[in-house]
């Protein structure tokens, strides 16, 4: 066994922040959430009088996702308001970004774009917690059990219903992101032209719209379908006219981030599947962009 002194754990956990906040990310959609579990974690390890750890990792990683699981079943305990009731938060970076700081790459990783989050909101705490740890972060599924109380047979079926329910509800993105970035031009180009067309055309028969615009517009709203989200054009060339909008990595995927007079209007996630525009989120709560690290997102 190896002992750790006190300020050794101190340095080797933050050698781990950045992977430990990537798993809380996924498991909690929040990013102050996510930093709320990290430092309860640093908590459970800098209180433990148990100092010898023999992988620190696989250590931290298992009482993340737990003290992530907590604080999953207990936003159901007091029917708090589900994260799928509004977007969850975005991680925004320059376009073409190469020299993105540890913490960043690790939250980018793995294509997890808005649209998957918002799909994993709806699954149960511990159906969640399996498909993350296992399907994003391969961690096996005799680590996952003791997490969820379950048997490893029954934590790989849990993971197996998430990745049926996530399959089913959301096409994955295509994996050339310089082709996405031409489709998200292209419906740029379409809005600002009002060229309903050209709008229409872009987009997959089943996208989905989904624009969160806080309490003050009711929260979120959703739209399905080509011909409604096409329909939504009107917005679309007002906001275009009005705003000055640049390019960014949304969730590592092709978004745009829209600034009226300096200050932050929204922020736009497009998922594209198969050359076509198959989800667009839109985030323009006001409260919610102002705790957004946009300078990121900045040349």
């Amino acid at each position: 066994m190896i002992v750790h002194p006190p300020e050794f754990l101190a340095v080797r956990f933050e050698e781990h922040r950045p992977h430990l906040r990537a798993v809380a990310y996924r498991m909690l959609g929040s990013l102050a959430e996510a930093d709320d579990a990290i430092q309860e974690t640093w908590l459970r390890l800098s209180g433990s009088e148990d100092r010898r750890i023999d992988n620190l990792g696989g250590w931290l990683t298992t009482v993340v996702g737990r003290v992530c699981l907590d604080m999953l079943r207990a936003r159901k305990r007091r029917g708090e308001e589900p994260l799928e009731q509004r977007l969850p938060d975005p991680v925004i970076s320059r376009d073409g970004v190469g020299g993105a700081d540890p913490e960043q790459q690790a939250l980018l990783a793995d294509s997890v774009g808005l649209a998957l989050l918002v799909v994993l909101e709806s699954l149960s705490p511990a159906e969640r917690l399996a498909f993350v740890l296992h399907d994003l972060f391969g961690l096996p599924f005799e680590e996952i059990a003791p997490i969820v109380d379950r048997t490893p047979a029954t934590a790989k079926k849990l993971a197996s219903r998430a990745r049926l329910r996530i399959r089913g509800a959301t096409p994955p993105p295509d994996p050339d992101r310089s082709a996405g970035r031409r489709v998200v031009d292209a419906f740029l180009t379409a809005a600002r032209g009002g060229d309903f067309d050209a709008l229409l055309a872009l987009l997959d028969p089943d996208v989905v719209l989904r624009a969160d615009g806080g309490a003050l517009t009711g929260g979120l709203r959703t739209i399905r379908g080509a011909a409604a989200v096409a329909g939504q054009l009107g917005t679309f060339q007002r906001m275009a006219a009005a705003a000055t909008t640049r390019p960014a990595l949304v969730n590592g995927f092709a978004g745009l981030v829209n600034t009226l007079d300096g200050q932050p209007l929204s922020v736009m996630s497009f998922t594209v599947a198969g050359g076509r525009i198959a989800a667009i989120d839109i985030l323009s709560d006001p409260a919610r962009l102002a705790r957004l690290d946009l300078a990121s997102a900045e040349d």
